[in-house]
Parts: C-alpha cells; sequence; structure tokens
C-alpha cells in the first residue's frame, strides 16, 4: 500500500485528535476512590451501584496476565438486511492484513466495537479510523464513544450509520488503521485491516 514517508505520515496519534476534540479530560480517580466517596449520600451510593453494579463490590479481573484495562476482542461491520462482517481482533493483529471485507458500493453501514473493560473505570473512550487509498488518506473518523466501569460482561460502541462511495472511481482495495484510546492517552489496541468496494458483494 503505502511507502514509509506514507505511512508516517497517516500514522494515528492521541496529540492529534486531542487537539481536534479541544478537549482536557478531567483528573483521574481510581474505582476505590469513586466508590468510597460521599459514602453518607443514600442516593448517590444507590446511583453508583446502579451505575458501576458488581465493581462496586469486588475487583473485575478478566484477564489476569493483561495489564490493559480495555480488552478489544471484535470489530463489526453491520449492515441492514446481512450477517455482520466480523474482524477477530482478540488474536494476532498481524493476521488481519491477509484477509479484505468484500463490500458492495453505496450500502449503509454502521461499524460496531465489542470489548471488555477490567480492573478500573475507563474514561472518555475514543475510536479513530483512518481510511486510505494507495497511500493516500481519504477519511477520517474520530468518535467518542463514553466512559465504562468494569463489567464481567462484553461491552460495545456503535457509530452512526455512513454510506460508502459508489461509482466507479470508488471501487477498489482500502486500507483502515484504527485505534481504540481514552482521555489518559491509554492506546487500547492499534490495527490495520482492509476492504475492497465493489459493484456488488460477490
Amino acid at each position: 500500500m503505502a511507502d514509509d514517508k506514507e505511512e508516517q505520515q497517516t500514522e494515528i496519534t492521541e496529540d492529534e485528535h486531542d487537539e481536534e476534540l479541544n478537549y482536557k479530560p478531567p483528573p483521574e480517580k481510581s474505582l476505590k476512590e469513586i466508590v468510597e466517596a460521599d459514602q453518607e449520600d443514600e442516593s448517590l451510593r444507590k446511583y453508583k451501584e446502579t451505575l458501576l453494579g458488581e465493581a462496586t463490590k469486588e475487583v473485575i479481573i478478566l484477564e489476569p496476565d493483561n495489564p490493559k484495562r480495555v480488552l478489544v476482542k471484535r470489530l463489526l461491520l453491520v449492515v441492514d438486511g446481512r450477517q455482520d462482517l466480523t474482524l477477530d481482533l482478540s488474536g494476532n493483529i498481524d493476521d488481519l492484513k491477509n484477509q479484505t471485507f468484500i463490500i458492495k458500493e453505496g450500502i449503509q453501514y454502521k461499524i460496531r466495537v465489542e470489548f471488555f473493560v477490567q480492573k478500573e473505570i475507563v474514561t472518555g473512550l475514543k475510536y479513530v479510523q483512518k481510511i486510505l487509498r494507495h497511500g493516500i488518506q481519504v477519511e477520517k473518523i474520530t468518535q467518542m464513544v463514553g466512559s465504562y466501569a468494569p463489567k464481567p460482561e462484553i461491552q460495545s460502541f456503535t457509530t452512526q450509520q455512513e454510506e460508502m462511495p459508489s461509482g466507479m472511481l470508488a471501487r477498489g482495495k482500502y486500507c483502515v488503521k484504527s485505534l481504540f484510546t481514552d482521555d489518559d492517552k491509554n492506546e487500547h489496541l492499534k490495527w490495520e485491516w482492509f476492504f475492497e468496494i465493489r459493484k456488488d458483494w460477490d
């Protein structure tokens, strides 16, 4: 796809989208500090229990050997009337460069990212995506995902509906650089994947 110079120009960095959003995150607090604060306020305590669930009673650890708080597992391309196209992010992400989604031109779609959160609350999750063709950036999306408490269940975020380009000039192969990060500039997962726009699904 792109040469080294082009790759460097299109690398996703946390500083870049911090500037775009012009947003300063609040000081980080541990889950324990949040749970123990304002214990005398019954309504606030119950609200935190509702919001945080089991995390108020015990530390949620799903992968003890993994230091990350956010464990990104899957990316799905969601199109009405069709089975979701699934990208498995739980294995060797370098293998993703060897597979390509085939996508029909002009379709309406959403992207859903599925993940677990463990150990501590994660604030200001962001999904950043750059789409390149022939090494040239053609689109960039920065989506604020939100804040999530640790849970034993998988959690997810779905982007707003987008439309694939159409026409002869739009057809061809594209490289996508994706990044899941947060307010504290933790890089939870960075990966590359590919799709090819065709006249039809086959």
